[in-house]
């Protein structure tokens, strides 16, 4: 790929094109966590329920698109998959700002999320092709600072515009940012690719988009509706069906949407199953930390917030650090090293209570990030490099879903782990608790913590053991022997 001037930085070009996007999407999907009362009180309905169906909805579609995304890049291009995603995305954008009503906004925030799974998925494939081999990990080390940074802002930007605005510039904001976007893609992307004569497979797709749609939308309301109630297990045994019929239509289907034989490789195998653990540990931080900072410690939103910032902050410090050294070294002992420091930061964050400083708790977050740091880079460099070229775009769309599934079964894990240890019930005391409870809940509350992290430290500890064993990946210069490369042709074969 290269821009139509022929000249040599043409990878900076497309890195400045991918940041765009991806950093749109990203800040999108956390801007709006705080805006949720301002647009429960603008429809004059409660803050919990149908409220959050204007999340749920983008992350259900988002997870149900990804990989028919990836797929479709490897067809069609992916420039015009790319400006595709932007237009999408832009379009629904502009509908949500200016939705009549709550159901409209979820409708297009779905519609939102079809063109966010698009640059999603087409972003890691599209940096690994401008960007030599030798310098894949410092691409998505650059590409995890883009992604930090959107999640960084998203909070901040969404209570100022909000509060000095309305909820409804939070989408209106994407408009001149995807129109540049889209021209700058049309004007400087030149894409040397021809368009492959290969089949769609429309019935893999369809099994896989609603069996991940599944996953998503019954862990995204099963502490909320009950494990054992009538949509949760509904969409939960949908997803399960569909899961299971999707591996022989997949086997036989000479074009599959998934290929499953990327899953022969052991590089490939086990750098997605470290990525889902990874995300199963770490976003559950994210989301019991404001718990314990509003009920256990009474902080407000803003502080609760700039005492989350020092995770991404670290990531997106050393993310590119930790990419260009895995193009160095190689990323099996990079990673393995990021995903042990994050199990020791969870261990450490498991033992504050309700007397901890402030700095104490954005120390153990500063750790926690650079173990996030120093492992996701590498790890994904050895996904995305362990698939065949013709096979990246399918590849991009297996890391995007992984990130998508694992933040939702942290979700539920962290939820149902922190109910299961009395949290959830001391929490709700607490409110209106006489002054001899106070003391006895504040304990309960801090061992359903501490139980909650150090569930997910459990976690980690297994994507440690996976990212040791799964052996070491092809690095670019690297000479293989005979053996090597005819092991490596057969997993994939």
């Amino acid at each position: 790929m290269e821009p139509k001037s022929g000249e040599t930085t043409s990878k900076w070009t497309v890195f400045g094109l991918v940041a765009v996007g991806v950093f749109m999407a990203t800040l999108d999907t956390s801007i709006v966590n705080i805006s949720l009362p301002a647009i429960a009180e603008y429809f004059q309905i409660p803050l919990s329920g149908a409220i959050e169906w204007v999340i749920i909805a983008y992350l259900v579609v988002i997870a149900g698109s990804l990989l028919t995304a990836g797929r479709l890049a490897d067809l069609i291009g992916r420039k015009p998959l790319w400006i595709a995603g932007l237009a999408l995305f832009t379009f629904g954008s502009a509908l949500c700002g200016a939705a009549p009503s709550l159901p409209m906004l979820i409708l297009f925030r779905a519609l939102q999320g079809l063109g966010g799974a698009v640059l999603t998925a087409v972003s890691p494939a599209l940096l690994t092709t401008a960007f030599p081999p030798s310098e894949r990990g410092r691409a998505l080390g650059l590409n995890a600072v883009i992604v930090a940074t959107g999640v960084s802002a998203g909070p901040v930007l969404g209570g100022l515009i909000t509060q000095r605005l309305s909820w409804r510039w939070i989408f209106y904001v994407n408009l001149p940012i995807g129109l540049i976007g889209i021209g700058a893609t049309i004007l400087f992307l030149a894409e040397r690719a021809e368009r492959k004569r290969e089949g769609f497979d429309v019935l893999g797709a369809a099994l896989l988009g609603l069996g991940l749609a599944g996953i998503t939308g019954g862990f995204s309301f099963g502490d909320e509706l009950g494990w054992r109630s009538a949509p949760v297990l509904g969409m939960l045994a949908v997803s399960a069906v569909c899961l299971t019929a999707m591996v022989p239509v997949e086997l036989r289907h000479p074009y599959p949407t998934l290929d499953l034989r990327l899953f022969r490789n052991r590089v490939f195998a086990s750098t997605c199953a470290s990525l889902v653990l990874s995300f199963l540990a770490l976003f559950a931080v994210g989301f019991m930390l404001p718990f314990y900072f509003e009920q256990l410690r009474g902080f407000d939103t803003e502080k609760s917030g700039l005492l989350l910032t020092p995770l991404p902050l670290m990531i997106a410090v050393f993310a590119p650090v930790s990419g260009a050294l895995a193009d160095r070294l190689g990323t099996r002992w990079l990673a393995s090293a990021g995903m042990a420091i994050t199990c020791l930061g969870l261990v450490l964050l498991s033992q504050i209570d309700a007397r901890s400083s402030e700095l104490d708790i954005i120390r153990r977050l500063l750790l926690i990030g650079f173990g996030v740091a120093l492992f996701q880079s590498p790890n994904n460099s050895a996904l995305l490099g362990s698939a065949p070229p013709d096979r990246r775009g399918i590849a991009s769309g297996v890391l995007g879903t992984c990130r998508v599934v694992g933040q939702s079964l942290s979700i539920a894990l962290a939820g149902a782990v922190f109910a299961g240890a009395g949290g959830s019930q001391a929490g709700r005391a607490l409110r209106h608790a006489d002054p001899n409870q106070i003391s006895q809940l504040r304990d309960q509350l801090t061992s359903a913590f501490r139980t909650t992290f150090l569930t997910c430290a459990a976690v980690a500890a297994i994507g440690v053991v996976i990212s040791v064993i799964r052996g070491p990946e092809d690095r670019p210069g690297r000479k293989r022997s005979p053996e090597l490369r005819s092991r490596a042709g057969a997993e994939v074969a």
